[in-house]
């Protein structure tokens, strides 16, 4: 069934992790770490365990809707409905990736796939235990609510997830332009793992960098980034990684009663707080173009 596609997938991943490990390290090149891809190995494979128990909620929903709610019967050709569903799907994973950076309750689950310092295939495992928690499938809703089947929905979900696989690596530099302008790449990803504050918050595409281009959240890369987060979890427990922002997030609840304060901690940005303590992206990037501002071309502060 649909929902059960990356299932299948699974050899495939494993075998293409032990060929990217194994040119790795006859170049020499520290782009795989073993504790750290076992890591990512068991978060995915903790991924897939809690969501084979959780699709099911977004399954009878999705039916649901579609067989009590629908606003139209599509009944144009079969191919315009699969290219609707994957532009509507397209869409919806760039503005949901996007939300997911923005507000940090949906962070708390996301911020497991970016806690990897290396960018390599087992980083693209390296996924949340939570999303359900949030009910992000929702933002899928209105796609069968225009009349889209469920199992189509499901489709280009799965296949979404399958795409983005290829693109997390640094053995490949750079597609052809055209494929560059208009798809999701390696490079336009690796920037979207990048910690360095020209690159945080950039890149959300899914399949498509078009988006990112629209939306003016486009950024080429330049210099190789830095991967990771912004305040890296020393640690390689599959556990503490999962739930470790939401740990965090109950934390500053804790620590105030302030109705403003419960809002900030929980649908502002990563990084809020009440006191100043911490900086959000905005606030590192304001801070970083003030100190580009007082620093000289020589590099001298004047």
């Amino acid at each position: 069934m649909t929902p059960q596609l990356i299932l299948y997938a699974v050899p495939f991943f494993l075998i293409t992790l032990l060929v990217e490990s194994y040119i790795s390290y006859r170049m020499q090149r520290e782009f795989v770490e073993r504790k750290d891809s076992l890591t990512s190995i068991g978060l995915g494979l903790g991924n897939l365990a809690v969501g084979t128990l959780t699709k099911s909620m977004a399954i009878v929903t999705y039916f649901y809707v579609y067989d009590h709610f629908r606003l139209a019967d599509l009944d144009s050709s079969w191919w315009m409905v699969w290219v609707f569903a994957f532009v509507a799907d397209d869409l919806t994973y760039y503005w949901f990736h996007r939300i997911s950076h923005e507000v940090r309750i949906f962070w708390a689950s996301h911020m497991v796939h970016h806690s990897s310092p290396n960018y390599n295939l087992a980083a693209a495992l390296r996924q949340t235990w939570t999303s359900q928690l949030t009910l992000t499938f929702m933002f899928y809703i209105w796609i069968p609510l225009l009349g889209v089947h469920p199992f189509i929905v499901f489709f280009f979900q799965q296949t979404s997830l399958l795409y983005q696989y290829w693109i997390h690596t640094e053995f490949i530099q750079k597609m052809p332009k055209w494929f560059e302008y208009v798809m999701n790449t390696p490079s336009h990803h690796r920037v979207h793992h990048g910690i360095d504050v020209e690159y945080l918050d950039t890149n959300y595409a899914g399949v498509m960098i078009i988006w990112d281009r629209i939306f003016g959240s486009f950024k080429a890369e330049g210099a190789r980034p830095h991967y990771g987060l912004t305040k890296q979890i020393e640690s390689y427990n599959p556990v503490k990684i999962a739930f470790y922002e939401w740990v965090q997030i109950v934390k500053d609840l804790s620590h105030t009663k302030n109705g403003r304060n419960i809002w900030g901690y929980l649908m502002g940005p990563p990084g809020w707080s009440h006191d100043g303590s911490r900086m959000t992206v905005a606030q590192m990037r304001a801070e970083n173009q003030k100190q580009t501002q007082n620093t000289g071309k020589d590099g001298i502060e004047n």
